[in-house]
């Protein structure tokens, strides 16, 4: 069996700017190219993470500072390549929260890209003295989300409903917890 953990000390999330959200939620692959700091796969390109991008670009229009927050790039530094995107769903909110969201191009599934971009997510929450709780909400049919949340201490707390995504199981894990 393949050893999961073994992205975890190469991969990165790159963070995007106003720009580059912009750009992707326009569809724009020349913009992209020439605002985005790595080249981009035709998934992270393409319509099914247009969505995200519009959101997380209309989020940075309104306060710019939570680009530094919000979703990136999962980067692969021994390969140089975009594998995924991770990030949080904005700064801490008043009580110190922090949810966490992420998506692996499913040709780099499997792979422990998901875990490396969750470590690299836990890692931020721990150093930073404004988070408090990390929060992750998952669809009740995604087995290997809910299962990778669990190895690393989340517990359910609850379920959500989302209108973009439909019925979430939430789970927390309060900052800095190993």
């Amino acid at each position: 069996m393949t050893d999961r953990r073994h992205h975890s000390g190469h991969v990165r999330i790159v963070h995007l700017d106003g720009t580059t959200f912009r750009a992707l939620a326009r569809g724009d692959l020349a913009a992209v190219e020439a605002a985005c700091p790595v080249p981009l796969s035709d998934y992270l390109t393409g319509p099914e993470c247009r969505g995200l991008w519009r959101m997380r670009s209309e989020q940075c229009d309104r306060d710019p500072a939570a680009a530094a927050w919000v979703t990136g790039i999962v980067w692969d530094d021994r390969q140089s390549l975009a594998v995924g995107a991770a990030g949080f769903h904005g700064p801490p909110d008043p009580d110190g929260m922090v949810e966490i969201g992420y998506r692996i191009d499913p040709d780099h599934r499997r792979r422990g890209y998901a875990r490396a971009a969750l470590e690299a997510l836990l890692a931020r929450a721990a150093r930073e003295p404004a988070v408090h709780r990390v929060r992750v909400s998952i669809s009740p049919g995604n087995l290997p989300s809910s299962t990778l949340a669990l190895q690393y201490g989340f517990r359910r707390i609850g379920e959500q409903w989302d209108d973009e995504d439909g019925l979430e199981l939430v789970y927390e894990l309060p900052a800095g917890q190993p």
